[in-house]
């Protein structure tokens, strides 16, 4: 029978091959104890009791393992990153330490990727990260440059106390590429479109074993600069306090949890409008969880103290606020068996959206953004999930909020309407900027994950948002319907592993120009919008395989794209077509 399931396997893998696919987002889940991963609109974890008792000795046996990044391979330019578990699918996470890769491909792909770890006889950790891709680009479809670079350098150090254990991180990442996205114009070849992001981001977190009192402390940083002399500084620290597993009766227990944050944000652009903000938000997230078993009771509220300065050319000086916010937390569970988990809750929370953050939804902005929170003033749903025999789990659910300042990308038209074609990177109706509306949104979630096999993981997603504005018929790009199907497989005793994944999205709108010359005495150019205008949706598929000739060597091959579609990610920016890149790994 296992053989008659293997086989079956390897057909489903080849006949996906027609399927949909563009990873931009994997999260396959490769450990059968966990549950489903399906994102909220603003994920909150409750309080459940988590098992943190565990002795220092018994947890140094087992360190944790740190990767630099975690974006999988796609089709775009700016996202095409490979990283070691993309390109060699297996399910031993250890076997993706102490490596180090290099390949090349079609459209001038080159890779290189590594990382090296070691544990002292203190038991202390230390690392290192690399990751290097560059593309050519579309150099068929564009006189202009559409090539692009990225870069990941990092080191990390894990350490394991008496009381607690310790990570320290940092990486410097670089982004060099073009706004090559040019629809309505035509200029000469040797444009200057490019744009380079430069970042540094270094986090620190201390976890302690127990949960009695401080239960764990979490820094971050990252300081951006851009080619535009943009400049960006965040940081951000969160202290858990809690007290777990108090007992109320002989069958109930209380967690009390609370946390304490504060977060400040500081940008400044140097052109067009020079917009500059200044965000410092105090967060409060007082809860308690009654507990029965795999049954709970979450109540909680979550407070924001937030104090603003915003200033732009068109200020006569500078605006400042302050405002406090109050959202509500709850969730339940009923835990008819393993089977069945019904739940619910509502949630809220308040996002200080960041140049940094908004460049990895969208990398061709212009470099000059009005930075706003986005408040979910409340956010309700309900689902059922569940574990059947530790061979399919799955979670589905449905919701529906109320945010304001919802954050979505604007086409930009032109900064300058001068006839001449002789003008900065960002100013060919190329660019994108965020923008903000209030609403309502209606979403319906769901994640399958199936293990049919010690050696074979399945999954799918699929996800359906509708948004209705205060201002804005349409929201702008951003799919009605997205999903995702994946799967990985090994055989051959682990030598070769191959890897499927595919993802999808339903048309999205956005707004587009039209431009046309005005003859004398104007010498400028008219631009007519179209606030309707569609961008195709797409299906893209890609496809791994890695074979291990020893135990210390590996060949691998990557396909991205395999359906050859050139979509559009963006309006004007067409995708890679299909892709191929193959190379070799060594392990030590």
């Amino acid at each position: 029978m296992n053989k008659r399931i293997q086989i079956l396997s390897i057909l489903f893998l080849g006949l996906s091959s027609v399927a949909f696919s563009q990873i931009r987002e994997e999260k396959l889940i490769l450990t059968k104890k966990r549950e489903p991963e399906v994102k909220k609109i603003e994920k909150k974890k409750t309080s459940v009791e988590v098992v943190k008792n565990y002795p220092p000795e018994e947890k140094s046996a087992n360190p944790v393992q740190y990767n630099i990044t975690d974006v999988p391979a796609v089709s775009d330019f700016k996202t095409s990153t490979i990283q070691g578990q993309d390109v060699a699918p297996t399910f031993d996470a250890a076997a993706q330490n102490n490596y180090f890769q290099i390949g090349m491909g079609n459209y001038g792909k080159f890779l290189a990727d590594g990382n090296i770890s070691k544990t002292l006889d203190n038991k202390l950790e230390v690392g290192a990260d690399v990751h290097v891709l560059t593309t050519n680009g579309l150099k068929k479809d564009y006189a202009w440059d559409s090539d692009s670079r990225t870069a990941n350098l990092g080191a990390f150090l894990n350490a394991y106390g008496e009381k607690g254990k310790v990570n320290v991180n940092a990486e410097y990442a670089l982004d060099d590429y073009n706004y090559y996205g040019i629809y309505a114009l035509n200029p000469s070849a040797g444009v200057d479109l490019s744009q380079k992001v430069n970042q540094i981001r270094v986090n620190g977190y201390y976890d302690f074993y127990s949960n009695n009192i401080l239960n764990d402390v979490r820094v971050k940083s990252n300081f951006l600069s851009d080619r535009f002399n943009a400049k960006e500084n965040q940081v951000s620290a969160l202290a858990n306090l809690s007290k777990h597993a108090v007992n109320i009766t002989d069958d109930i227990k209380l967690n009390a949890d609370l946390g304490l944050g504060i977060e400040t944000v500081q940008s400044d652009f140097k052109i067009i409008d020079r917009n500059s903000s200044t965000y410092l938000n105090f967060s409060l997230a007082p809860k308690v969880t009654f507990m029965k078993g795999e049954t709970y009771l979450m109540l909680g509220s979550g407070f924001s103290f937030l104090n603003s300065r915003f200033s732009n050319l068109s200020m006569a000086g500078e605006a400042k606020n302050s405002k406090t916010f109050w959202f509500p937390q709850a969730e339940f569970q009923l835990a008819a068996s393993k089977e069945f988990k019904f739940y619910g809750g509502v949630d809220g929370g308040l996002k200080l959206n960041t140049y940094s953050d908004l460049l990895q939804q969208n990398p061709f902005l212009v470099s000059d953004e009005m930075l706003r929170p986005t408040e979910t003033k409340f956010h309700f749903y309900a689902g059922l999930r569940g574990d059947i025999s530790e061979t399919l789990k799955y979670d589905f659910s449905a919701g529906y909020g109320k945010i304001n300042n919802i954050m979505f990308f604007k086409a930009n038209t032109l900064f300058d309407s001068g006839l001449a074609l002789d003008r900065f990177g960002f100013d060919y109706a190329n660019t994108f900027s965020a923008i903000y509306d209030d609403g309502n949104v209606s979403d319906i979630k769901g994640s399958v994950q199936y293990f049919p096999l010690a050696n074979l993981v399945l999954d799918a997603e699929v996800r359906f948002q509708k948004y209705e504005l205060k201002n804005f018929e349409n929201i702008y790009n951003v799919p009605l319907v997205s999903g995702s199907i994946g799967a990985k497989y090994t055989m051959l005793q682990k030598k070769l592993s191959l890897g499927f994944k595919g993802i999808f999205a339903s048309d999205r709108t956005t707004n587009s120009y039209t431009l046309e010359g005005v003859s004398n005495p104007m010498l400028m150019f008219q631009s007519t919008e179209n606030t309707n205008d569609k961008v195709g949706g797409y299906a893209d598929l890609n496809l791994s395989a890695e074979y291990k000739f020893h135990k210390n060597f590996s060949i691998f091959a990557l396909g991205n794209n395999l359906l050859s579609s050139k979509y559009q990610t963006y309006k004007g920016y067409k995708v890679l077509g299909a892709q191929i890149l193959g190379g070799v790994k060594i392990t030590f």
